[in-house]
C-alpha cells in the first residue's frame, strides 16, 4: 500500500520540522521523513556542541507555531549585549545593547537538540503529520506525484516534496537543481567550557587575521568558544593534550574571555559556501542547507533558514485558502496546486534575494577581516569605530540582524 500526502518533508531537522508545525492543524496532509532522532533531554546532561544564536525573529517563528515554549522548559541562555573588535584594537569595538531596541534582549544561545525536541512535541500533537523515522532510499520526481521509497521498502508519494535534508540534500539531487559553491579557507573549532565566572548576558566576536574568536554564552557557568582559524591550524589543536590546549586557548582568546576552568568538549568542521541555482521545481521547493549554507560566523544560517519555513508555510497556506495573510497574493484562491510553480516562485520571490544578501554581507566580512594587509585593517578599523559611534547605522544594524526589520513572513512577526 502507498500512503498519499500533500506535502512530504524530506528532513525533520530545526528548518524542517518548524515548516511541519507551521502546518500543524491544516487541512494538510504532512508527512515527514527523519531518520536520527535526538535524545531526549536532561538537564543534568552537558551542553551540546551544536548551538544556535536565535534572533527576534527566529524566536517570534517558534512562539508562533507553538514550539517556544518547550524550549524555554529546557534550556535556552538570553544575550543582551553583542561586541564586535579586531586583535589589539579594543577603542574601535562596537558594542550592541539590546536597550538601544529598546527590546529586553537580542536573542538566545539555545542547542540544537533542544530546539528539535521542543518541535517533535509540537509535531507530535499535531494529527495531520506523519513521522517516518527511515532513511530515504529513493526519490522519483514528478510534478504532483513524486515517489519516495524508505529504506523499509514502504512507499509515500506527495504533491509537493520539500527538500530540508541539509547540504548534501538528496531532493535537490533528485530534482536536478544545480549548485555554486565553494570552500573558505578556514575551519571552525567549537569548544564547550565550564566557566569560573557565573552565567553571562553578551555574545562577542574578536576578529584576528586568522579568522574570529567567539563567545556565546550558556546556561548557568557553561559557555561554547568558537576558535575559526586554518585547517591546519585546526588539526594541530586537536592534536594538543587537554592541558596544552587550555594553556593555548588563554594565550589565544583576548582578555574578554574570563578564566576558563575546564574544557567538556571540542569538534571542528570546514567551512563552505552553498547556494542552489534555484530554489523550486514544479513540485519541489528548498529550504535551509539544502537551498543555501552561508559563513557562520555572525550566526546567521539557522535563522535564515527558519524565515525559509515561514514564508514557505505562509504561501502554502495561502494557496490553500487557509491564509495566514490576507494580504498575500495566493490569499483568495482556494484548492491551489501547492506544488504549482506560481506558487513556489512566489516563495522564492520572497527568500532568494534576502538569502544572497546576507550570504554577500558574510563575504565581506570574511573577506575583509580574515587579513592581516594594511590598508584594510585601517579601513576596517575606521568602520568599527565609525559604527560604534553612529546610533542610528547601529540600531539599523542590529534590527536587521534580530530580524525586527525588512521583509519577514507574518510568522516572523511578534505574536
Amino acid at each position: 500500500m502507498v500512503n498519499k500526502f500533500d506535502l512530504i518533508i524530506v528532513g525533520g531537522g530545526m528548518v524542517g520540522a518548524t515548516l511541519a508545525c507551521a502546518l500543524a492543524d491544516t487541512q494538510l496532509q504532512i508527512a515527514v521523513i527523519e531518520p536520527q532522532l535526538v535524545q531526549e533531554f536532561n538537564a543534568d546532561q552537558p551542553h551540546d556542541l551544536r548551538v544556535s544564536a536565535l534572533n527576534i525573529a527566529s524566536e517570534n517563528i517558534l512562539k508562533n507555531i507553538d514550539a517556544w515554549q518547550g524550549i524555554v522548559n529546557r534550556r535556552s541562555c538570553v544575550y543582551r549585549r553583542l561586541k564586535t573588535w579586531e586583535l589589539d584594537q579594543d577603542r574601535a569595538a562596537t558594542l550592541f545593547d539590546s536597550n538601544d531596541q529598546n527590546t529586553d534582549h537580542l536573542g538566545h544561545i539555545v542547542e540544537n537538540r533542544v530546539i528539535q525536541l521542543a518541535l517533535l512535541e509540537r509535531m507530535a500533537s499535531a494529527a495531520n503529520i506523519t513521522l517516518y523515522q527511515h532513511k530515504t532510499q529513493s526519490i522519483d520526481v514528478q510534478h504532483g506525484a513524486t515517489l519516495i521509497e524508505l529504506d523499509n521498502d514502504q512507499q509515500i508519494i506527495g504533491k509537493l516534496i520539500v527538500g530540508a535534508d541539509g547540504g548534501n540534500s538528496l531532493v535537490r539531487s533528485a530534482a536536478g537543481i544545480g549548485i555554486h559553491s565553494w570552500d573558505y579557507a578556514q575551519s571552525a573549532l567549537v569548544i564547550n567550557v565550564t566557566m569560573k565566572s557565573a552565567q553571562q548576558d553578551i555574545t562577542w566576536q574578536q576578529f584576528t587575521p586568522t579568522g574570529p574568536l567567539a563567545f556565546l554564552p550558556l546556561s548557568g557557568s557553561s559557555a561554547s568558544l568558537v576558535w575559526y582559524n586554518t585547517p591546519a591550524n585546526i588539526k594541530a589543536l586537536l592534536r594538543l593534550s587537554e592541558d596544552e590546549f587550555l594553556a593555548q586557548l588563554e594565550s589565544t582568546f583576548p582578555d574578554a574571555l574570563e578564566k576558563v576552568e575546564k574544557v567538556l568538549a571540542k569538534g571542528a568542521f570546514p567551512l563552505k559556501r552553498q547556494h542552489a541555482k534555484e530554489y523550486v521545481k514544479p513540485g519541489v521547493a528548498l529550504i535551509g542547507d539544502a537551498a543555501h549554507m552561508i559563513h557562520p560566523l555572525a550566526g546567521q544560517g539557522v535563522n535564515i533558514g527558519l524565515l525559509d519555513a515561514a514564508q514557505l508555510a505562509q504561501n502554502l497556506l495561502a494557496a490553500t485558502g487557509d491564509s495566514i495573510s490576507s494580504a498575500d497574493e495566493y490569499a483568495h484562491s482556494t484548492q491551489s496546486d501547492i506544488g504549482s510553480i506560481a506558487v513556489l516562485q512566489a516563495y522564492e520571490k520572497h527568500r532568494r534575494k534576502h538569502n544572497l544578501l546576507v550570504m554577500q554581507l558574510m563575504d565581506s566580512f570574511y573577506r575583509v577581516f580574515s587579513n592581516n594587509i594594511a590598508p584594510l585593517k585601517l579601513l576596517r578599523n575606521i568602520g568599527l569605530g565609525t559604527a560604534g559611534h553612529l546610533p542610528g547605522a547601529k540600531k539599523k544594524v542590529m534590527a536587521l540582524a534580530m530580524g525586527i526589520d525588512g521583509p519577514l513572513p507574518d510568522l516572523a512577526r511578534k505574536p
